[in-house]
């Protein structure tokens, strides 16, 4: 399968690589930037552009990966093209393509990236919507090459799934940036906290998280929550921590 890949973040950079260790032809890739264009180029065999009036017409597939905000517009200045057209985005309609493409849909990898840490990419779990069937066993048949976790899954549910991987991912990272925060006020290192983060995450494949929380909140043990409060420099970080114990105190009831 030939593919032009639109955009070139950390996304597209492992998905890229995924699609051409498959066998496929990745034969564009185009960013805003030339040097990030011509970096996932160099590592998969493409020519790099970074004007959309030089993309080629004659692709199997364009595969948009570019943030969410900037999609409708790259979508409009998209030059008529041959092949399916499809984004990545867990939280966008496959719609946004309808006016200027019939052939589109969605190819959603439900994992965090980043360009410097490989991933194993047949373990990741990749949704699938098409705009008619073909379309969608074009996609589905993409991903059944990529991964071996393949399932077609409408435009909401995708939404709200995304909302879920905010929730169990990005301020999960968070929480470990407040933390490391704190330790290193007391000049400790963070890895102190490695065994401990990874038994959390290990104990969540065997039981509930529900079942799985500890800690002050759970019994609202008011005088640890307080000793904490004190400890804490400002009323951004103090708000927060009294949200979150409120929510899992509530949860455990």
């Amino acid at each position: 399968m030939k593919i032009v890949f639109i955009g070139a973040g950390n996304l597209a950079t492992h998905l890229a690589a995924a699609c051409k260790a498959a066998g496929n032809n990745i034969v564009q890739v185009y960013s805003r930037t030339m040097e990030n264009a011509t970096l996932l180029a160099g590592e998969t065999g493409a020519e790099a552009v970074n004007n959309l009036e030089q993309i080629r017409l004659d692709a199997d597939l364009y595969i948009f990966s570019v943030k969410d905000d900037a999609l409708p517009a790259v979508v409009r200045q998209m030059p008529p093209t041959e092949g399916v057209w499809a984004h990545t985005a867990g939280s966008l309609s496959m719609d946004l393509f309808a006016a200027r493409k019939a052939e589109h849909g969605v190819i959603y990898p439900l994992q965090t990236f980043s360009k410097q840490r490989k991933v194993d990419f047949a373990s990741i779990p990749l949704f699938i919507e098409g705009s008619n069937p073909a379309t969608t066993r074009l996609l589905e048949e993409l991903a059944g090459s990529l991964s071996r976790n393949v399932r077609r899954l409408s435009g909401e549910k995708r939404r709200t799934l995304h909302l879920a991987a905010v929730y169990a991912c990005n301020f999960v990272n968070h929480m470990y940036t407040l933390a490391s925060e704190i330790i290193g006020r007391e000049g400790l290192p963070f890895d102190l906290l490695l065994p401990l983060i990874a038994e959390t995450a290990a104990k969540v494949t065997e039981m509930a998280p529900q079942a799985a929380q500890t800690g002050p909140a759970i019994r609202f043990d008011e005088e640890v929550m307080r000793r904490h409060l004190s400890l804490l420099p400002d009323p951004e970080t103090k708000e927060l921590y009294t949200l979150i114990s409120k929510s899992i105190h509530k949860h455990s009831i």
